[in-house]
């Protein structure tokens, strides 16, 4: 037990929302579920698998939206101040889970929470006040239909001016798929329509204020495993320099060099302006300093100042969608682009892959519109049509895989399982190929950040053309990412940090005894519990494939003539998993993992 002034990761608890009768009930965190799935994403999957049925509809009051955070949150390990979003996708139909940075998170786990499980549907706008150990359910008509920004000041000055705000903007209250949670005014957890979710129980925000401190089982442990993390930091040039001089939009020349920056809806993987939509060309006409989320050394966001307006941003992926994804080349623009998607709440990604895919659509004459590419008065008029569902807008806002497959060209749609792909072309790394494509919540880069490796040599360069290793790469990959995602940190750590560095972390904060091993072990056995939710709702091999572009060679650039070989990968993947040749996990491994084997 920790002492008076101090609570373990153990001894938070989970707090169930019924929002259909308004009812709220505390619940211990149980230690089987502790132990085995420790917190944050590992936490919200085991949750969703054991009670949500088969089959329901993501936007129906059956589907729960989990708020989780982990042992590590609000702690002195760096990055620990983020939380996440887990619920059934309306986008993909997966199991979905979406994080976001910036002070939300270590907020609600000072609150004595390691998860907010939000079950049901108000019939009228609410939001959630949680102060300490009081919560409260209130009344959101003050604030439904306001943007992000404007909710985010109203409900401060309502409940507490240290309280934190996760919140939604018309995309979500309108149910639109690209929604995001955004979460101080310009931080996110962007993907998979979690923001939808949000909006079909009429909840517009979570403001959350806490001021217990949490503790840790071995303080000592964790001060000298956080000295060697925070020191790797400082050695590592991603993490010490790149970063934290330009931000994540650091990647735009890197990846443009490699050939592989989508551009025009990936029918090519250079972009010839690059350079003025790059993080030097951000930094020298618009950025006013970083952002660092809580706990961060890092620093990798941005504030910039565009039309005498401060906003964040905008981060690497969000240009890229919004520019060369677009043919579009004003970096003013797309900082602007980006900040009205914020506002609205709008995953940058998702929206500006699904506009690419429009907007080749009108190329090929497979759909009647003014919208074209390089359009950026266009492009910023249909973001707002998304987010309040009009005309073409609305069905935009199913997603590009809907909207392509009803214009007739399915082919066109940049996606995996309903998520769109993000800004590397899986052409020129074949190990991040294998990544998009066996990622159980679709197109993701971050399930298994093989850019790493494969680009810029960390934690060492392996040969980006090849398949063979790629599958072993991967997997590890993906399990210490289930584990990163359950602590709660940022992927960025994985350029300085190792395996056995997050284990010594866990193992102090919690007093469990986990090594490298181990931790690697929670995040197959989370991998896999995954997979079978998405096997349970009718996923199988053949939806671990990708786009058949991909499998048509780029023409010019650093990645020329290559094409995603995933045909060769995903035997073997499967093999390395422990799953059958259908990619179903075998009683054999379910049972190595303590995975209960269903009837």
């Amino acid at each position: 037990m920790s002492d008076a002034s101090t609570q373990l990761y153990s001894e938070a608890e989970l707090l169930f929302i019924s929002l259909t009768d308004r009812t709220i009930t505390r619940k211990p965190l149980p230690p089987g579920l502790y132990k085995e799935y420790l917190g944050g994403r590992g936490l919200g999957v085991k949750l969703l698998y054991d009670n949500l049925a088969p089959g329901i509809d993501p936007l129906s009051p059956d589907n729960w939206l989990v708020f989780a955070v982990g042992p590590s949150t609000a702690t002195s390990v760096p990055t620990g101040g983020r939380f996440v979003v887990i619920t059934k996708s309306p986008a993909t139909g997966t199991i979905f889970d979406s994080n976001a940075g910036g002070y939300f998170g270590a907020q609600l786990r000072r609150a004595g929470l390691a998860a907010v499980i939000f079950t049901g549907a108000s019939k009228s706008p609410v939001y959630l006040w949680i102060n300490d150990n009081q919560v409260e359910i209130r009344d959101a008509s003050k604030v439904w239909g306001k943007t992000t920004d404007i909710t985010t000041d109203l409900l401060i000055k309502e409940t507490d001016e240290k309280a934190q705000v996760a919140c939604i903007g018309p995309a979500g209250e309108n149910m639109i798929n690209l929604a995001a949670i955004v979460t101080d005014k310009h931080r996110a957890a962007g993907r998979g329509g979690v923001g939808a979710v949000m909006g079909s129980k009429n909840l517009k925000a979570v403001v959350v204020r806490g001021t217990k401190t949490p503790g840790v089982a071995q303080p000592e442990k964790l001060r000298e495993a956080v000295e060697r993390a925070r020191l790797l930091i400082k050695k590592n040039p991603v993490t010490d320099k790149s970063l934290p001089v330009y931000g994540t939009p650091v990647l735009v020349s890197v990846i443009n060099e490699a050939g592989m920056l989508p551009t025009r809806n990936f029918q090519e993987g250079r972009f010839n302006d690059a350079d003025g939509v790059s993080g030097e060309k951000l930094l020298e006409r618009f950025s006013l300093k970083p952002y660092n989320c809580f706990g961060c050394p890092i620093g990798c966001g941005r504030m910039s100042r565009v039309r005498g307006k401060d906003m964040g941003g905008p981060e690497f992926e969000s240009i890229w969608a919004l520019g060369p994804q677009c043919g579009i080349n004003n970096l003013e623009w797309i900082a602007l682009a980006n900040d009205k998607c914020n506002l609205l709440g709008i995953d940058t990604i998702s929206v500006g892959s699904t506009l690419g895919c429009a907007m080749e659509l009108v190329q090929r004459g497979k759909l009647e519109h003014s919208l074209r590419f390089g359009d950026t008065t266009g492009v910023l008029e249909m973001i707002e049509d998304i987010a309040y569902a009009r005309g073409l807008g609305a069905e935009l806002g199913k997603g590009s895989k809907v909207f392509a497959t009803n214009h007739g060209a399915p082919e066109l749609a940049m996606q995996v399982k309903g998520l769109e792909i993000p800004a590397y072309d899986p052409r020129g790394v074949q190990g991040h190929a294998l990544g998009y494509a066996t990622s159980n919540r679709g197109g993701c880069h971050l399930r298994s950040y093989m850019i790493g490796p494969e680009i810029m040599g960390s934690p060492v360069l392996v040969d980006r053309d090849i398949t063979e290793g790629k599958t072993d790469l991967v997997i590890l990959f993906q399990n210490l990412s289930a584990a990163m995602d359950c602590m709660v940190v940022c992927r960025f750590t994985n350029f300085a940090w190792t395996v056995d560095d997050y284990a010594a972390m866990v193992s102090a904060g919690t007093g469990l005894k986990i090594d490298g091993k181990e931790l690697l072990r929670i995040g197959a056995r989370i991998w896999n519990l995954e997979k079978l939710f998405n096997i349970r709702e009718g996923f199988g091999k053949s939806d671990d494939t990708l786009p058949p572009r991909f499998s048509t060679p780029l023409t010019e650039g650093g990645s020329r003539n290559r094409v995603a070989q995933i045909d060769v990968m995903l035997p073997e993947y499967y093999s390395r998993r422990g799953w059958d040749k259908e990619g179903r996990p075998t009683g054999k491994l379910l049972k190595s993992l303590n995975i209960p084997i269903e009837r």
